[in-house]
């Protein structure tokens, strides 16, 4: 594995809403023997309630600022020497301070997922609320894609096949000896 990784052993998955964060990061944690934390559902699980309600009630700015304190805490954990497979929501990596947080403290993988094949993952969802205007969807899916781009490694999504995409992301660098 690469140093950094070795400093600060988490593996942070990035990308789009419905490009697999969750799926792949639980396959590629019981993988490598490594355990697997979701943000969304821990924000959820933290507030009691969902992140479309966390929305409604506190607008973005608040949704992120509760985003940014868990996160901070799994990196903490992470410092302290405790591996973890992190799928970050979709706009977590996004922000700025986010990103540098995590690209400080591991090895950061973007799951690229084609728009038309989140668009047919999110077909009937609710719970999202970027997602709930579909005419915007495709233009924050654009203006999301260069800010993803700065994670260490790109993993195309163009498969449903969870083994294929987990052996996808052993087969680079960072797990070569």
């Amino acid at each position: 594995m690469i140093l950094k990784l070795k400093r600060t052993p988490g593996l942070y998955l990035v990308g789009f809403m419905a490009s697999g964060k969750t799926t792949v990061g639980q396959a590629l944690a019981d993988h490598i023997g490594w355990p697997f934390a979701d943000m969304d559902a821990e924000i959820e699980g933290r507030e009691g309630k969902a992140i479309a309600q966390i929305f409604q009630e506190r607008g973005e700015p608040g949704f992120r600022e509760v985003e940014a304190a868990v996160l901070r805490s799994h990196v903490r954990s992470i410092e302290a020497g405790q591996p973890c497979v992190l799928a970050l929501g979709g706009g977590a990596f996004v922000q700025p301070a986010n990103r540098e947080l995590v690209q400080n403290n591991g090895v950061t993988l973007w799951l690229d997922c084609p728009l038309e094949i989140i668009q047919r993952r999110l077909n009937g969802d609710n719970t999202r609320p970027l997602a709930a205007q579909p005419n915007g969807l495709g233009r924050l899916y654009e203006d999301r894609r260069p800010l993803y781009s700065h994670a260490d490694y790109r993993v195309e999504v163009d498969t449903e096949d969870v083994t294929e995409l987990v052996q996808r992301i052993l087969r680079l660098p960072l797990f070569q000896r």
